[in-house]
C-alpha cells in the first residue's frame, strides 16, 4: 500500500484562497477566545501527564490542538505590534478538523520544518495531518484535513508490545520523520512515497547477546537528531534508560537537501587528515567515509569546485559489505585524564533517564539527559563525530525493477573488541579516524529542586531558545525553568573569554503550584518559544483549564518567579476590577513639604527699650507691621497650601476610601464563605481524628504480633533485598518488555520467511543482486535466530529467578 503525494502541492495562491475572506479582530494572545478558562477534572489526586499541545511554525502561526473539541486551532499573530513586547492574536482562529476519528489521546503536536504536515502523537499511536485541506460543507471556517497513519502495520499490526517512544522530524527534510520504538529500532519514514513501509531500518544491539546484566541498558528512551556542524548532521544520538548515550553516524534521508560547503568541507578533512595518515585503521575508515560521500552525493566527483551550487541533494546510497557501527557508550572524560562510564552515575543524578536533547551552540555540541528524579546531566562533546562502519555485515536492501534503492535495514552492533578510550592529552594523530567515540565532557549537574512528590518519575522536556542557544527551557509538572549556560570550552576560548568554568544559572520562570502547597501542581499542557527579528523573546504557555500565559523573556536576568494557581488568578481579577495599585504606584496624598510644618522663622532681634514702645506710636506699628508680614508669608500661606492640597486630594482620596469599602466587602464575603464550610471541615477533621484511632489502634495489634520483634536485617539481607527491589521496579519489566519484543519479532520473522519461500521466483526476479549473496543471508539469518532463542532462553531464566526470590522474599516476611 502507497500513497503518491507531495507536501509542496499546496503553493502560495493555493495556501492563500484558505484564508478566511471576513475581517478579523486583533486581540491580545492571552484573551484569545481559544484560551477560555474552564474546569478540568484531573480524574484524581495524581497530577495529569505532561502533554505539549502548543507548536509554533517560526513564522506567524500557532497551532494547538483542543483535546475537548478533537480539532486543532491555527492562530494567525502578531509579534511586536503595536508595542514592541505585545502579541497579537487574529479571532476568530481556523479550525481544522482530522478526516478520521483518533482513537488515542493525544499528547504531544509537532510541527515539520516548511509548516505543511503536523504529527499527533500519543501513547496509543500517532497520525500525520495535512494543514492544507479542503473547506467543510457545514461551516466555512472548518477545514477537513487528511490524516494517515505511518507504518500501520509495524506499530498497528496487532502485536500492542511495540511502542513508539520518541517521534521526531529531521531537521534537514520536510517529508522525513524518525520514531523509536521499544523494540530497539530507529526507522525513518519517507512520507513523500511510502506511508506503510520505512525508508530505513537500524535494529540498535547495544551489548551484546547474554553479556548484559543490567536489563536497562537495552531499552532505548528518546533520540536527537544532530545539528548542522561536521559530521553531527549525519548523527542521530539515542539515549537509554541507564543514561548511556550511543551513536548512529552516518544517517541521512534520501533527497535531503545540504549547503554545498558543509558536505565539502568534510569530504576534503576525510581526504586530508584520513589518507594521510600513517595509521592503517584511520586509511580503512577515511577510504569508506570517501567512498559513502562520493556516492550519497555524485557532485563531489562530477564538479569538485562546485561551480555555481549552493545546495546538494543526498542520493539513496548503501555500502556492499558494511553496515553502521553503534558507537558507544558515550564515556565521560575527567579532569585528571582519565575517563569513567557516564552510566555510572552514583549520587549524582536521581531514578532513570527520561529525555535527551542536542543543542549546537556556536562550535560545541551540547548534550542535556533529563532524570526522572529532577536533574539535568549537561555534556558536552570533547571530540568529533565521525562515521564508523562494520565491515563484513552486509546490509538488507529494497529495490525496484531498474534496480535503484528503495530502502534499506540494518543491525546495528557495537565494534568487536575493546576499543582503546580517548584522553585529552592525547595529539590529535592518536585519535582521529580511528572509530572511537568521542568523550563527553561533564559541565555541570542541574537539579530542578522538584517537589518530593513529583521527583519519582517525572517526565521532563527540554526546548531551545530560539534567540538565544545558550538558553535552554525545561518543562516539567512544577512549570518551566530557564537555565543559561556561561560556559562552553570550544566557544570560549575561541572567543578568548575566561577559561574558569561558571556554573550554568537556573531562573524560574514559571511556577504552576500553589503557593504553600507543591503536592498539587498545576502542569501546563501547551508551551513555545517565540521571537522576532527585532531581538525580542516570548513563551507561551496554555494551562490544563485552557488558560494561555505570555511572558515576554527579553530581561530574562531579572526574571522573578510568576505564580500561576486559581487563587492568585482570582486575587488578579480582583485587583483588575478595582483598579488597585500598590504602594510604590500610589501619588502622595499630601507632600512631605506641608506634612513637616511651616518653616520656623528667627524674629528680628530688637532692643530693650522697645519692649515701652506703645502699640500706636510709628515704631509700635513698623514693628506690628514687619511681625504681621513674617507671619502673613509662613503660617498663612502655609495654610492655603495645606487648604489647597486637600481640596485637590479630595476626590483621589474619596476614590481610595471607595476602593478599600470594595475589598473590605469582597473580604467579608470571603469570610462568609469561609465560615459557610467551617461545618464541613469539623466534620472532616472529626472523621480524620476518627480514622487516625482507628490506626492507632492497628499498630498497637500489629506490634502485639510474634513477628513484630523479629532481629533488623543484616547487611548483606539488606543488600540482597535491595536488588530484589531493584529488579522488581525496573530489571523485572525491562526484562518482560525485552521477551515480549523478542516474541513478537520472531513471529514476524516466521510470517516473513513463510510468505518469502512462497513468492521465491518473483523475488529472484525484483532482486538482482541478492543470487549470490543469497547463502550468506540465510545463515546470517539462522545465526541471528540462535542468538535471539538464546537472548529469549537467558531472559527466562532470569524472570524465572527474579519470581522465585521475591517468592522466596514474601514468605520470609521481608
Amino acid at each position: 500500500m502507497r500513497y503518491n503525494f507531495d507536501l509542496n502541492e499546496a503553493d502560495s495562491d493555493s495556501r492563500r484562497s484558505l484564508i478566511p475572506k471576513l475581517d478579523v479582530d486583533w486581540v491580545p494572545l492571552t484573551t484569545h477566545p481559544v484560551f477560555t478558562p474552564s474546569a478540568v477534572d484531573y480524574g484524581g489526586s495524581a497530577a495529569p501527564p505532561l502533554k505539549n499541545l502548543l507548536v509554533w511554525d517560526g513564522a506567524s502561526r500557532l497551532y494547538f490542538w483542543d483535546s475537548t473539541k478533537l480539532c486543532l486551532h491555527r492562530i494567525s499573530i502578531r509579534l511586536g505590534e503595536p508595542e514592541p513586547t505585545s502579541v497579537l492574536a487574529a479571532s476568530p482562529s481556523k479550525v481544522l478538523q482530522p478526516d478520521v476519528q483518533l482513537d488515542f489521546v493525544v499528547h504531544k503536536i509537532s510541527i515539520n520544518k516548511n509548516g505543511s504536515a503536523l504529527a499527533l502523537v500519543g501513547p496509543g499511536g500517532f497520525c500525520i495531518m495535512h494543514l492544507y485541506g479542503h473547506s467543510s460543507t457545514r461551516d466555512n471556517n472548518i477545514v477537513i484535513c487528511r490524516t494517515v497513519r505511518v507504518g500501520p502495520q509495524i506499530y498497528y499490526g496487532g502485536h500492542d508490545v511495540i511502542r513508539t517512544l520518541q517521534v521526531s522530524w529531521h531537521p534537514y527534510s520536510n517529508f522525513h520523520l524518525g520514531i523509536l520504538s521499544s523494540d530497539s529500532v530507529f526507522r525513518l519514514f519517507n512520507l513523500s512515497s511510502d506511508i506503510v513501509q520505512p525508508e530505513q531500518e537500524y535494529y540498535l544491539q547495544p551489548v551484546e547477546p547474554g553479556q548484559s546484566n543490567n536489563a536497562t541498558s537495552i531499552c532505548p528512551v528518546d533520540f536527537s537528531f544532530g545539528g548542522d556542524h561536521l559530521w553531527d548532521k549525519f548523527s542521530v544520538f539515542v539515549l537509554f534508560s541507564d543514561g548511556s548515550i550511543y551513536i548512529l553516524c552516518p544517517v541521512v534521508p534520501f533527497k535531503s537537501v545540504y549547503v554545498w560547503e558543509s558536505i565539502l568541507e568534510i569530504y576534503n578533512d576525510a581526504q586530508s587528515s584520513g589518507l594521510k595518515s600513517a595509521n592503517p585503521t584511520a586509511v580503512s575508515n577515511s577510504s569508506l567515509a570517501i567512498s559513502w560521500l562520493e556516492e550519497t552525493f555524485p557532485n563531489l566527483v562530477r564538479a569538485p569546485d562546485g561551480g555555481d551550487m549552493s545546495v546538494i541533494v543526498a542520493h539513496p546510497c548503501a555500502l556492499f559489505d558494511a553496515s553502521i557501527a553503534l558507537q558507544g557508550p558515550l564515556w565521560r572524560a575527567c579532569d585528571n585524564g582519565n575517563e569513567e562510564d557516564i552510566s555510572i552515575k552514583g549520587a549524582e543524578c536521581e531514578g532513570g533517564a527520561v529525555s535527551l536533547l542536542y543543542n549546537l551552540i556556536s562550535k560545541d555540541s551540547v548534550l542535556v539527559t533529563a532524570w526522572s528524579g529532577g536533574q539535568l546531566q549537561i555534556d558536552a562533546l570533547a571530540d568529533e563525530v565521525q562515521p564508523v562502519w562494520n565491515v563484513g555485515s552486509p546490509p538488507r536492501v529494497r529495490v525496484d525493477p531498474n534496480d535503484n534503492i528503495l530502502g534499506l535495514g540494518m543491525i546495528c552492533e557495537l565494534i568487536t573488541g575493546k576499543l582503546s578510550k580517548v584522553k585529552l592529552d592525547q595529539p590529535l594523530d592518536h585519535t582521529v579516524w580511528l572509530g572511537l567515540p568521542p568523550p563527553l565532557l561533564r559541565l555541570s549537574i542541574v537539579d530542578l529542586a522538584l517537589p518530593k512528590k513529583m521527583e519519582r518519575d517525572s517526565l521532563i522536556t527540554m526546548f531551545v531558545d530560539k534567540l538565544m542557544d545558550q538558553r535552554i527551557f525545561a518543562l516539567h509538572n512544577g512549570g518551566i525553568d530557564s537555565i543559561i549556560l556561561h560556559f562552553l570550552p570550544f566557544t570560549s576560548q575561541s572567543r578568548g573569554q575566561d577559561p574558569n568554568m561558571r556554573t550554568p544559572s537556573v531562573h524560574p520562570v514559571l511556577n504552576t503550584c500553589c503557593q504553600g502547597d507543591t503536592s498539587n501542581p498545576f502542569p501546563l499542557c501547551g508551551f513555545a518559544s517565540l521571537s522576532d527579528s527585532f531581538g525580542y523573546s516570548w513563551i507561551v504557555g496554555v494551562t490544563f483549564s485552557q488558560e494561555c500565559i505570555v511572558l515576554e523573556m527579553k530581561t530574562w536576568n531579572l526574571l522573578v518567579p510568576v505564580q500561576v494557581s486559581n487563587f492568585l488568578n482570582e486575587g488578579q481579577s480582583a485587583a483588575a476590577g478595582t483598579g488597585e495599585k500598590s504602594e510604590s504606584e500610589r501619588s502622595e496624598i499630601i507632600s512631605k513639604d506641608l506634612l513637616g510644618g511651616p518653616k520656623v522663622v528667627l524674629l528680628p532681634q530688637s532692643s530693650s527699650n522697645m519692649r515701652s514702645v506703645t502699640a500706636d506710636s510709628i515704631e509700635g506699628r513698623s514693628m506690628l507691621h514687619q511681625y504681621f508680614k513674617l507671619f502673613h508669608e509662613n503660617y498663612v500661606e502655609y495654610a492655603h497650601s495645606v487648604y489647597y492640597e486637600l481640596k485637590q486630594h479630595g476626590p483621589r482620596l474619596k476614590r481610595l476610601n471607595d476602593d478599600q469599602q470594595t475589598r473590605l466587602r469582597e473580604a467579608q464575603q470571603k469570610l462568609l464563605k469561609v465560615e459557610g464550610k467551617q461545618q464541613v471541615l469539623d466534620d472532616r477533621i472529626e472523621s480524620a481524628i476518627k480514622l487516625n484511632n482507628v490506626l492507632e489502634e492497628r499498630i498497637h495489634r500489629l506490634k502485639n504480633l510474634p513477628g513484630a520483634h523479629k532481629k533488623p536485617l543484616s547487611k548483606a539481607e539488606r543488600e540482597f533485598k535491595s536488588t530484589l527491589d531493584h529488579f522488581t521496579g525496573v530489571e523485572l519489566d525491562a526484562l518482560r518488555i525485552s521477551m515480549d519484543t523478542v516474541s513478537a519479532r520472531l513471529r514476524r520473522f516466521k510470517n516473513s520467511s513463510k510468505n518469502n519461500n512462497n513468492g521465491v521466483n518473483q523475488q529472484q526476479k525484483m532482486y538482482r543482486r541478492s543470487t549470490y549473496v543469497q547463502g550468506s543471508q540465510i545463515s546470517q539469518l539462522k545465526s541471528s535466530l540462535e542468538k535471539l532463542s538464546l537472548l529469549n532462553a537467558e531472559n527466562t531464566k532470569k524472570v524465572k529467578l527474579v519470581e522465585s526470590a521475591i517468592k522466596s522474599k514474601e514468605r520470609n516476611g521481608y
